[in-house]
């Protein structure tokens, strides 16, 4: 139901599954373990699978901890979106690779809850995209002592809000790895 014309496709987006961010997000073996599934399924069923990778001080291009997981692989067939901004869009080719697809649908997972997967959503709704959430595939490390919830708050209330957006014409929404080969099949 995109605004976007021309555009029926959906791809799987997996944000920032990088060591750095994954060495202290809640559940990390679970949700990379959800994310292989999701990746797994996608490419079995023929849709894209789009990565992003973050760069950043703490995150700087080339590092260890700029590297994805070891769990995760992406064929070099598969596209690569760097980003140093929380919104994947922004002042990156994203758009570029997802026009070129034909897609218009958004099924995303990766990391963190509270930063790039809430930018990243809002960012591809904002712009036309249907985007669903995969609601066990997303994960955010402890930053209560900043004054954030737990994570495991931080990521239910992410869900909870995420599976009642909606916009003029286009879809948001939750789904589970389980139930998320509706989307990508």
């Amino acid at each position: 139901m995109t605004t976007l014309e021309d555009r029926p496709k959906t791809a799987l987006l997996v944000i920032d599954v990088q060591n750095g961010v994954m060495a202290g997000a809640h559940d990390r073996d679970r949700v990379v373990a959800n994310i292989g599934v999701l990746v797994t399924r996608a490419r079995a069923a023929g849709t894209p699978v789009v990565w992003v990778q973050h760069h950043s001080d703490d995150l700087p291009s080339g590092s260890e901890p700029w590297a994805y997981v070891p769990e995760l692989v992406r064929l070099d067939t598969e596209p690569l979106v760097h980003k140093e901004y929380g919104d994947a869009f922004e002042d990156t080719d994203l758009e570029a690779e997802l026009s070129a697809g034909g897609i218009g649908r958004l099924v995303v997972a990766g990391a963190q809850t509270d930063a790039c997967i809430r930018s990243t959503l809002h960012g591809a709704l904002t712009r036309g995209y249907d985007a669903t959430l995969v609601s066990d595939a997303h994960s955010t490390e402890d930053l209560s002592a900043y004054g954030a919830p737990p994570p495991a708050q931080v990521i239910a209330h992410t869900n909870l809000y995420w599976q009642y957006t909606t916009a003029p014409g286009r879809t948001a929404g939750t789904v589970t790895t389980a139930e998320a080969d509706l989307l990508l099949g």
